[in-house]
């Protein structure tokens, strides 16, 4: 287990949750446990049902806990991917947004438990931490306009290149 571990909260769905993230990113569920068989009250959940699940994500542990109803995710919180090229990100954005996810404005996602994930390629990163404002200015007009990131798109605006 990690020093520090994103604990994601599940009204159900937490082992379920830990699944298709482990198969959209290639990581591991590595441990489920359950609330105790007799109903301790005020356990939010049946006796006997999942509790917490751990699971790796690029060498990342976190955690999904099947807390209740009380509370869902929002964009306040957001778990960032930086993909090596655009077909990576293509192949995130695509897994994330079936079955029920939503595209949003400038490369977010939301996927079909709510969670909100950024996607982005190691290119336009290098891009922002290059210190060119003029080119970060462009590249984020383009941005604004997009729900998927275009990498190409994008380098076109930072480069000045009107496409």
């Amino acid at each position: 287990m990690s020093k520090i571990s994103p604990c994601l909260w599940f009204n159900g769905q937490a082992e379920e949750a830990a699944h298709y993230y482990a198969s959209i990113f290639g990581g591991s569920v590595d441990h489920v446990s359950y609330y105790p068989e007799e109903n301790l009250s005020p356990s939010p959940m049946a006796g006997g049902s999942v509790l917490l699940v751990e699971f790796t994500l690029f060498g990342q542990s976190y955690q999904a806990l099947n807390g209740g109803p009380q509370f869902t995710f929002d964009e306040a919180v957001s778990l960032s991917v930086g993909c090596e090229d655009q077909a990576e990100l293509d192949r995130y954005y695509d897994a994330l947004t079936a079955d029920g996810g939503q595209p949003a404005p400038c490369g977010w996602v939301k996927d079909r438990y709510g969670l909100s994930w950024q996607l982005v390629t190691r290119r336009i990163m290098e891009n922002y931490h290059s210190g060119d404002r003029a080119g970060i200015a462009r590249m984020m007009q383009v941005m604004m306009t997009m729900q998927k990131l275009d990498t190409a798109a994008m380098q076109a605006a930072f480069d000045g290149e009107n496409r």
